[in-house]
């Protein structure tokens, strides 16, 4: 491939290469030139142009294949675009000539077409550059059309498009000739000319003005025939003619009209005209008159959906401002076309055409128009209904019957009523909150409109006015409660008309049925009062026969709609639904006959009507409450259920007796009992299985059934991927709803509400927008097909046997259309019973039932209907799957074999070979493993067969699913499969698109067999990927958006393997240009493909995506119009949101733009924020909806002049320039997702770089990198985002605000205002925060939205931004009033949703309340620790004063002045939710202990979702709560408190009883203590992974609180198992989270429980004496058995060894000595400090016995954490855990037990042995020495001298004393030695006295030699000099002199002389200073001694006298100074962070 690569054809290799491989080798030289001509140096390219020429002319003649000649065509004429244009005229008569030519032969068709191509592609290219060539070729083109084929007349076509695109208006004279001769071409009977055609005239409209003036007429019905009979691409493509040209006649361009004088149409002929195609198809015009008004054949509905599709193209054409100013005419206009007397001839046609009319709405309505213009819109539906329903009601009541026409009006009016409803409903809904303008504006009445439509006299029209309800409820859940009470009260005044009972209880149902989609439901109240009016409906059904009916069916109806809310609410009203239902069957047999014998017809169609109604409700039981149905429930249902199946075997006879017109009621019955029975377990009916199949079996084969109607399910039961096949069956396309009309199968896409009212209720289908159940004829078949499949596998083998042969009789016996009908119930039905087998894992059976069902498939695989092939080839592969025999799958593959190695025809060929598809597909390939050679061999030969284009079809399919299933097992067939897949396609025509799909899917499925081998470099590999990669280019090169998609897949799935090998540049573009698309496969296909692609390089994405936008002025025309604009990628994905409807495709846009986020976001911060932003600011106050885009400032000034201007005169500009279409403001769906954004790109910074969050940081990288962006800079916009959307209409958008309000608070609340000292940033929004929060406090808000505004305000209040009381009170009283609505108690406001809703308030009101006491505790607590600042007193009277003194200090308790008044209710209110918490957890077996009547915020009934709303806010509670008892002292005072308000009453205190004095203190405490403890143990036990880390805090930090208060640790202790069981529970915790916060606030519990634990013990001690209780108290007693637990210290010792362990892994000695560890990070080491210091106080806690059982432990830990954390550290200081250690060590050895009679030995062996470890750890040349040193000064200084007075470990001592070097070790050598000296014991400090004093003299000494030069050297000299000072104090006054003489000579030998001090260093003249100062010093102290030693060496004398008067001869000033400073010492540099002396 690679030689393929040059600018000229590289003819050697093309002649080496063998004969197949050619075509692709050019196809690629081609592909190479196209990309390289448009780069290349023009001189190049001129240089070689003749012979590019040459190559390129010859190849015409060379027969190449369609894709080939596209390229080809292209190429040559931009050749001669670049280079010189001389030889263009010789080529082009060349062409000419060709086209000529008279050669009819097959062989010589290549040639022409590729010369017509290149003639298409010259003029396009250039244009009028080729002058007046142009009527020569034209006529010559037209010429050859007559006499074409149908692939000639369609390249002839799309040539002359291209022709007269490039020449414009130029070509005027050709116009009508081309417009003559192709006008007889739309009716082509093939498919692709017709659409050529269209595509031609499309362009010919632009320039021939006559086509839109004179011709309009012949135009439009010229396409209404070409609708007739066309296919789905001929539809979309001459709609798309027809609404353009109806639509250019309408508002034609300018340039056309300056040029002629024209007569424009009027609005009302265009409609007209497009209407009468609608109307009356493409027989006749309004001329041919008489005969045709007066009625004849129906339309063909394939006009009828062309024209709907061409009536869209029309509207969107003129654009959405044209719509929203002619919207009422149209409206009318739309509604007139479903109330003419032709639309609505059956009453299945009158469904189809208002499927039609919905379907123009929706399109224009809910995609043209913005919000805005939509409720304006929606006001025009709403006087269009309300003017209908006066006009039906003038009928009604006009009781003299002189209005004859009226009634037809009224029936006509019945579907105006449901399209206008429908239409009006989706409005609603899609605008959700935001069309509550439409609902509260007085002028409009929509809902009295709506609910005046309950009375029509028609049910359809009922039916959908209570849609509609339904569809307001949802959209403003506030509008649910009301609606209902109103419903529900109308229905019991006007319980005498039948209408209003009906149309209510409609309307109540439907609200019932959206109850789901709302998510704070309604009040439980509701399900009562249906409960009771359906029962009085029943009741009193009798009593009125005008009325029975009516009342009967709305009875069953709204208790099947009471069954949708769900078994929390079912519960309680089942036993009397059971009973219902019961009497609603005869009880017996006997009954049953007595039955029959009596009653008319009247009543027998009421009681069929009545137990249809009962099993409906039963069926919506069973589906909607599956954990009510326990056993003796589904018993119970069965009793009635059984009675139905049997009373269905008498109603023939009952029918025959009381006339046909029973038979609707009758299979209403059966339908219902399909539907329960297919819910419930089979086993459950066992006994009526004959009897039920011989039902199902006569349903579905039509036995009583004389109409042919098929059954819907086929469709879904087949494969989706099949649909291929089954050409009609189309897929996934903007017009579904439409085009489902014209499927094959009976009524289908004809769905409507009235075929069955129950639907109201039930969960509307995916992507359905309204439920549409089938007419009740095909719903009973398909009920009986799914139930066939259910109960099959259940049935036995001869039963099976019996009925497959019964099928193959009965398909026999049936002939023509019948058979077909009968043939395809039959093949759905075994299909259904094939799939319930394998999901079942059961088998088909015996060999004779194998056999039987054998014979029935193999015969419809001949069948010349293609879906029945299908369905036969998928029951063949299910049947493989079910029996999983290899012997029978190989018998069945070599029938197919045989039967296509000998077919000739074209039903059998394909029918086998997807037969052997299907066999693959589901055995797979391991168990088809062996048939695989032959079935590739075969299917590749048929693929071959040019001659039939659909063999090549299902062949092609087969093959793709046989590489599917067979995986790696496919790889060495993988090389021929991929060449003729290239051959293929290169040379089938492009008309013959399924072939391209097929090719596509078999392509698709080969990049997934070679699979990560793509990426290899091998020769085979890289002929494999090129080869794949041609393949693709060939595809995207198709004009059928199918073929593209698949190109698009195949490329994602080469990019998921390869992807260096995918070329992003030329591959993005392509994509953006397809997601402006019609087609929604092919969008889907592109962002799909996007989607990958921005996993792993959205940047480049990106950068490809705007290189496309630069170049889209460079490039020529051809190109869509891309809307990318400066907003990039993002910003067309985000427009498309706004349009696109499909959830698939949604879902993907926001993946895409999500990964685009998380990897562009931070970098390009202010684009994606402006991007965001834009959306967000789009409020729907944009002019009407509708903006233009923002970057055309010549828009914004004409905007103006356009209003004035009159509507008649305003021309829009049409297709010249794209920017004038205007695009709708953002939809509130996107703006969620824009403010979803806006949180995820906080989180994204805060994970980036934590300098977005520091103002000061931000603004110096700013400084330094003006292109780089913080987020910080960006706050103002944050909080303007986060303002607008918390303060929008729609309450999803004021969600997501809040949501990124409260994230805003949290990450910016502490970044300083760098201006201001002091202050921080956010202090500055206060307003708009206040603003933000306000609205979500007003009465009439949903409590969701007030409940996280509540959190909003807890954070907001908590941050610590606002500073001044004042300010912070605005939001603080808006938590006051929240406050005062949860006191007013359970039952007093009126109540718009269920309780849950207000239990989720309420607790969202105390959990803010919890969490603001929380931080003011805190706060205040902070405050007590620092000093006290005087504050004036009564400064809240004063406000004015305290404001001068300085309102921006907070005073120490500001924050709990505001929660202070509150307190009293609100501990109340808090303790009695942990009560209501503490019974929710408890496991469902004590459910029977929970109060009957709820607790104090929930109700019994809505317990399970009051749960979750407590399991989200009881841990700040819990912690507000331990607060504050600990801090009122377990609330004490609170009961001579003054008694709670009355009207509290709701909530009560203490549910047990009465509250108040009964309970004595004691108990009160005791109680608090269970409820708090048992609350956090329950919880701390199993934490379930989901919960917050933040609730395990509070959790901790309420329990380290609560024993902090005196009466929690009294109870603790005294319950010793309480203690253990809560440190097991936390070791637990530990075990399972990680934070070492959480660690950290364990460690804290653990040491409150030892502490409470110690205080008990002393106080036992002091009360039982101090003798005899020393010995027995403690744990351990006598023996020091400690047992694990029962033993608190054990518990202890547990989880602090846990700690340590996983903290410093060394301290485990069962370990290999491990690698040296790191340095322990700051948490850490706080955390072994910890948990030292409490392993030091366990020894009190035990007997001395005891002691001696864990001290070796505690001793060996603290010893070891010593050892591993006393490491130098650079700063000196010393780490927490050494000094934890070191006080512990101080604890251990001070501690009383040391001096208990029972232990001395051991206590005295425990500490030598400790102090030898230190000494062993710390020898010389260790790091560790000063700890060490201090530990062991320790142990010297606390230890009693018998412990340490043994020579070994003194010599130790000595010697580490001794070996201290560095200076700064020595000065902490000098400081411990002096406190070993001082010690009181003599015995103990004379040893080293007389070890080391000496030696110490010996280094003091030494200096005179070595002066200091530093510091810290000095300091040790002096520290030194400190030691001896203090021994010549500590002599006796006889030794003194010896000892002054070791002193004070050192000191003198300090001194300098004159000359040596002026040029010493610091150091040393401070040395030199504090000798002399010490000397004079030591003189006056002890004057004998000193005058003895200075008298005895006389040189010392005149040194110290110089010394002095040098020291004089300074000035005065600086004697003063010297004076002064003996004074001040120089701090050692080593401090100690505590003393331990």
């Amino acid at each position: 491939m690679e030689l393929a690569h040059s600018l000229l054809l590289n003819e050697e290799a093309l002649a080496q290469i063998t004969e197949a491989k050619r075509p692709v080798f050019i196809f690629e030289w081609l592909r190479f030139l196209d990309k390289v001509l448009v780069a290349a140096n023009k001189v190049d390219v001129k240089e070689k142009q003749k012979k590019l020429v040459e190559q390129l002319t010859g190849l015409i003649s060379s027969a190449p294949g369609p894709p080939t000649r596209k390229l080809l065509a292209k190429n040559l004429a931009t050749l001669y675009s670049i280079g010189d244009t001389f030889t263009v005229f010789q080529t082009l008569d060349k062409c000419n000539d060709i086209i000529k030519s008279k050669d009819d032969t097959p062989t010589y068709l290549p040639t022409k077409l590729a010369a017509v191509a290149c003639v298409g592609s010259f003029y396009e290219k250039m244009g009028r550059m080729l002058g007046s060539s142009f009527p020569d070729t034209i006529t010559n083109m037209l010429k050859a059309l007559k006499t074409a084929e149908s692939q000639g007349r369609s390249e002839i076509l799309l040539s002359l498009q291209k022709v007269l695109n490039g020449l414009g208006g130029a070509a005027a004279s050709c116009h009508r000739d081309i417009y003559k001769n192709a006008r007889s071409l739309l009716t082509d009977r093939s498919m692709a000319v017709r659409c050529a055609v269209a595509k031609c005239l499309l362009e010919l409209q632009n320039e021939a003005v006559f086509m839109w003036t004179t011709e309009l007429e012949n135009v439009a019905t010229l396409c209404f025939k070409a609708l007739e009979g066309s296919n789905y691409g001929v539809r979309v493509a001459v709609s798309k003619l027809l609404g353009t040209v109806m639509a250019t006649a309408l508002m034609p361009k300018q340039a056309a009209v300056m040029r002629q004088n024209v007569k424009r149409a009027t609005l009302d002929e265009v409609l007209e005209l497009m209407a009468t195609g609608f109307l009356r198809g493409g027989s006749g015009f309004l001329k041919s008159g008489g005969e045709m008004l007066k009625g004849g054949g129906s339309v063909s509905r394939e006009v009828r959906v062309g024209v709907t599709q061409a009536y869209v193209v029309f509207v969107t054409t003129l654009g959405g401002q044209w719509l929203e100013r002619n919207f009422a005419t149209f409206l009318s206009h739309v509604l007139d076309l479903v109330s003419h007397p032709r639309a609505t001839q059956t009453h299945v046609e009158a469904v189809y055409s208002r499927r039609c009319v919905s379907f123009m709405l929706r399109s224009t309505l809910g995609g043209l128009l913005g919000e805005k213009a939509q409720v304006a819109s929606g006001k025009d539906i709403c006087q269009a209904i309300s003017k209908q329903m006066r006009a039906v009601e003038a009928v009604v009541n006009d009781t003299s019957g002189e209005n004859k026409a009226g009634a037809a009006d009224v029936s006509a009016s019945q579907h105006v009523m449901v399209c206008a409803l429908k239409e009006l409903g989706s409005l609603v809904q899609s605008l959700s909150a935001t069309s509550s303008p439409l609902i509260q504006e007085p002028s409009i009445g929509l809902l009295e409109t709506v609910s005046s439509v309950l009375l029509h006299p028609s049910m359809a029209a009922r039916l959908a006015a209570a849609w509609c309800l339904r569809c307001v409820a949802v959209a403003l859940p506030y509008q649910l409660t009301p609606l209902l009470e109103r419903c529900a009260e109308r229905i019991n005044n006007l319980k005498s008309s039948p209408e209003a009972v009906s149309g209510y209880s409609f309307a109540v149902a439907a609200l019932l049925g959206g109850v789901h989609q709302c998510p704070l439901g309604v009040p439980h109240s509701k399900g009562k009062l249906v409960v009771s009016i359906a029962e009085d409906l029943l009741r009193t059904a009798a009593q009125n026969s005008r009325l029975s009916l009516q009342r009967t069916q709305a009875g069953w109806l709204l208790l099947g709609a009471l069954m949708s809310l769900g078994p929390s609410l079912v519960r309680y009203h089942l036993p009397k639904m059971l009973l219902l239902w019961r009497n609603v069957f005869p009880r017996s047999q006997k009954e049953m006959e007595a039955e029959k014998a009596r009653g008319d017809s009247f009543t027998w169609q009421v009681t069929l009507e009545g137990r249809a109604g009962a099993l409906c409700a039963m069926r919506s039981f069973v589906a909607h409450c599956p954990e009510l149905l326990t056993e003796d429930v589904i018993r119970r249902l069965m009793t009635p259920i059984e009675c139905a199946m049997t009373m269905m075997s008498h109603v023939p006879s009952v029918i025959k007796v009381h006339g046909t017109h029973l038979k609707a009621s009758a299979a209403m019955v059966r339908l219902r009992l399909y539907d329960i029975l297919a819910l419930l377990p089979p086993k459950t009916y066992e006994g009526s299985f004959n009897a039920l199949l011989r039902e199902l079996v006569a349903e579905f084969t039509l036995t009583d059934n004389s109409a042919n109607t098929t059954t819907s399910l086929l469709r879904s039961l087949c494969h989706y991927d099949d649909s291929v096949l089954m050409g009609s069956w189309l897929q996934e396309t903007d017009h579904k709803s439409i085009e489902d009309q014209l499927q094959p199968n009976s009524a289908s896409g004809s769905g409507a509400l009235e075929h069955d009212p129950s639907s109201i209720y039930l969960r509307v289908p995916m992507g359905e927008a309204m439920p549409g159940p089938l007419p009740l004829g095909v719903s009973v078949i398909d009920a009986s097909v799914a139930l066939f499949g259910v109960v099959f596998p259940h049935v036995s083998f001869k039963h099976r046997l019996q009925m497959l042969d019964h099928f193959a009789e009965c398909i026999k016996q049936a002939k023509g259309v019948r058979q077909q009908a009968v043939q395809l119930n039959i093949f759905t039905a075994v299909l259904s019973a094939l799939k319930g087998l394998a999901e079942n894992k059961s088998t088909l059976g015996p060999e004779e039932v194998r056999k039987s069902a054998l014979a029935l498939v193999m015969g419809a695989l001949d069948n010349p209907n293609p879906i029945l092939r299908c369905a036969a080839g998928e029951a063949l592969g299910r049947m493989a799957q079910v029996v999983g025999e290899a012997t029978f799958i190989a018998r069945m593959a070599q029938y197919s074999f045989d039967k296509l190695r000998s077919a000739r025809d074209v039903v059998s060929r394909t029918g086998h070979s997807l037969a052997l598809g299907c066999l693959h597909r589901y055995v797979g390939g391991i168990g088809s493993g062996q048939h695989l050679k032959t079935s590739v061999s075969i299917l590749l030969a048929l693929a071959q067969d040019g001659t039939s284009h659909e063999v090549q079809t299902w062949a092609l399919h087969s093959l793709a699913l046989i590489v599917d299933s067979s995986g790696p097992m496919y790889r060495g067939y993988v090389e021929p499969t991929l060449s003729l897949v290239l051959t293929l396609l290169l040379t089938v025509p492009p008309s013959h698109t399924e072939v391209h799909q097929c090719l596509g899917r078999c392509l698709g499925a080969l990049i997934t067999t070679v699979g990560p081998e793509l990426q290899g470099n091998g020769a085979t590999i890289s002929t494999i990927r090129s080869s794949c990669l041609v393949g693709c280019a060939i595809m995207q090169g198709h004009s059928d958006s199918l073929v593209q998609a698949a190109a698009i897949s195949c490329l994602q799935q080469l990019h998921m393997f390869a992807p260096r090998h995918v070329n992003l540049s030329s591959l993005v573009p392509c994509l953006c240009v397809h997601l402006c698309s019609s087609h929604l496969l092919l969008r889907r296909a592109a962002v799909a493909c996007l989607r990958q692609l921005a996993q792993r390089e959205a940047a480049e994405v990106c950068e490809y995506a705007m290189s496309l936008a630069r170049n889209k002025d460079s490039t020529d025309s051809t190109t869509v119009n891309l809307n990318i604009t400066e907003t990039g990628l993002e910003g067309v994905l985000f427009g498309m949101l706004d349009r696109e409807t499909d959830r698939k495709l949604c879902h993907d846009i926001h993946d895409t733009l999500g990964h685009m986020l998380s990897s562009l976001a931070v970098d390009k911060l202010s684009h994606w924020l402006k991007l965001c932003k834009d959306v967000l600011a789009a409020t729907t106050e944009a002019g009407g909806g509708v903006v233009a885009p923002v970057d055309l400032g010549k828009e914004e000034d004409d905007s103006e002049k356009q209003d004035e201007i009159d509507d008649d005169i305003m021309f829009t500009a049409l297709g010249e320039d794209n920017n004038a279409k205007p695009s709708v403001a953002p939809r509130w769906v996107t703006r969620v997702f824009a403010a979803d954004c806006l949180c995820r790109i906080i989180l994204l910074c805060e994970n980036a770089d934590k300098t977005h969050f520091d103002l000061a940081r931000a603004r110096s990288a700013k400084a330094k990198n003006p292109k780089g962006d913080l987020l910080v800079l960006h706050l103002s916009d944050l909080i303007r985002m986060a303002f607008m959307a918390a303060t929008d209409n729609s309450n999803q958008l004021r969600m997501a605000g809040l949501q990124a309000l409260e994230d805003i608070i949290k990450k910016f609340a502490s970044v300083p205002e760098p201006e201001f000292p002091g202050h921080v940033i956010l202090e500055q929004y206060q307003a708009n925060v206040g603003a933000a929060l306000r609205p979500a406090f007003s009465p009439d808000t949903p409590s969701d939205i007030t409940a996280k505004a509540c959190q909003v305000c807890s954070t907001w209040i908590g941050s610590g931004v606002v500073s001044d009381l004042n300010d912070l009170r605005r939001v603080h009283n808006l938590l006051v009033s929240s406050l005062d609505k949860v006191q007013a108690g359970k039952g007093s406001s009126s109540q718009l949703y269920s309780e849950s809703a207000t239990t989720m308030e309420k607790l969202a009101v105390l959990k803010a309340w919890a969490e603001v006491y929380v931080v003011a505790m805190k706060i205040k607590k902070e405050a007590e620790s620092r000093p006290v600042k005087e504050v004036k007193a009564g400064e809240e009277d004063e406000e004015e004063e305290e404001e001068e003194v300085g309102a921006d200090i907070l005073p120490p308790d500001s924050l709990i002045m505001l929660v202070q008044p509150e307190l009293p209710s609100l501990s109340r209110l808090w303790l009695a939710v942990l009560r209501d918490y503490a019974l929710l957890t408890l496991p469902a077996e004590f459910s029977s202990q929970l109060p009957p009547d709820g607790g104090a915020f929930y109700t019994p009934e809505t317990i399970d979702t009051a749960r979750l709303h407590y399991r989200g806010s009881w841990a700040p509670v819990l912690h507000a709560v331990a607060l504050w008892l600990s801090s009122t002292s377990f609330g004490e005072g609170e009961e001579e408190a003054p008694a709670v308000p009355p009207q509290a009453s709701g909530a009560p205190v203490y549910p047990q009883g009465n509250p108040g004095p009964t309970q004595s203190l004691e108990d009160l405490i005791k109680d608090r203590m269970h409820l708090m403890l048992g609350v956090s143990i329950e919880f701390l036990c199993f934490p379930r992974p989901e919960e917050p880390i933040e609730h395990v805090m509070s959790c901790l930090q309420a329990l380290c609180t609560l024993l902090d208060s005196p009466c929690a640790r009294t109870h603790i202790s005294e319950d010793q198992l309480l203690g253990v069981e809560l440190l097991n529970v936390l070791h637990r915790l530990l075990l399972t989270r990680d934070p070492p916060a959480v660690q950290l606030q364990v460690t804290a519990v653990v040491q409150e429980t030892i502490r409470a634990a110690q205080d008990h013990l002393t106080q036992q001690r002091e009360t039982q004496g101090e003798k005899d209780g020393l010995s027995l108290r403690g744990e351990g007693g006598e023996t020091g058995e400690l047992l694990p637990g029962k033993s608190l210290v054990f518990a202890a010792m547990e989880l602090m060894v846990f700690i340590l362990v996983r903290h410093l892994p060394q301290l485990n000695t069962s370990h290999l000595p491990l690698r040296p560890q790191p340095r322990l990070p700051e948490e850490s080491t706080r955390l072994v400090a910890h948990t030292v210091s409490i392993l030091a106080e366990l020894p009190s806690l035990c007997s001395p016995a005891g002691s001696m059982t864990i001290l070796p432990t505690v001793l060996f830990l603290i010893t070891g954490v010593l050892k591993e954390t006393a490491v130098k550290t650079p700063d000196n200081s010393i780490p927490l855990p050494v000094s934890a250690a070191l006080q512990g060590i101080k604890t251990i050895i001070t501690c009383p037990l040391s001096r208990a009679e029972k232990t001395p030995t051991q206590w005295t062996g425990l500490i030598r042995s400790s102090l030898a470890s230190v000494l062993e750890y710390s020898q010389p040349g260790n790091k560790r020495t000063v700890s060490m040193l201090t530990a062991m000064t320790l142990f010297l200084l606390s230890a009693s001298s018998e412990v340490i007075g043994v020579t070994v470990l003194q010599q130790g001592c000595m010697e580490l004393l001794n070996s201290s070097d560095p200076f700064n070790v020595q000065a902490r050598c000098y400081q411990l030695l002096l406190s070993v000296f001082q010690h009181p014991s003599r015995a103990l400090s004379t040893p080293y006295i007389h070890a080391l004093a000496p030696l110490m003299v010996e280094k003091l000494k030494g200096v005179e030699r070595s002066r200091p030069g530093t510091v810290t050297e000095l300091q040790a000299i002096q520290e030194g000099i400190g030691v001896l000072e203090n021994l010549v104090g500590m002599a006796e006054e006889q030794n003194r002199v010896q000892l002054l003489a070791l002193l004070v000579p050192t000191l003198v030998s300090y001194l300098l002389d004159d000359k040596a001090f002026s040029s010493a260093p610091p150091a040393s003249k401070g040395l030199h200073e504090f000798a002399l100062q010490n000397l004079m010093r030591i003189g006056p102290l002890y004057p004998a001694a000193f005058k003895t030693v200075i008298g005895a060496a006389p040189e010392l004398k005149t040194r110290l006298e110089s010394a002095v008067r040098a020291n004089q001869a300074s000035s005065k000033a600086k004697a003063a100074a010297l004076l002064a400073q003996p004074t001040v010492q120089a701090a050692p540099t080593i401090k100690l962070k505590t003393s331990f002396f």
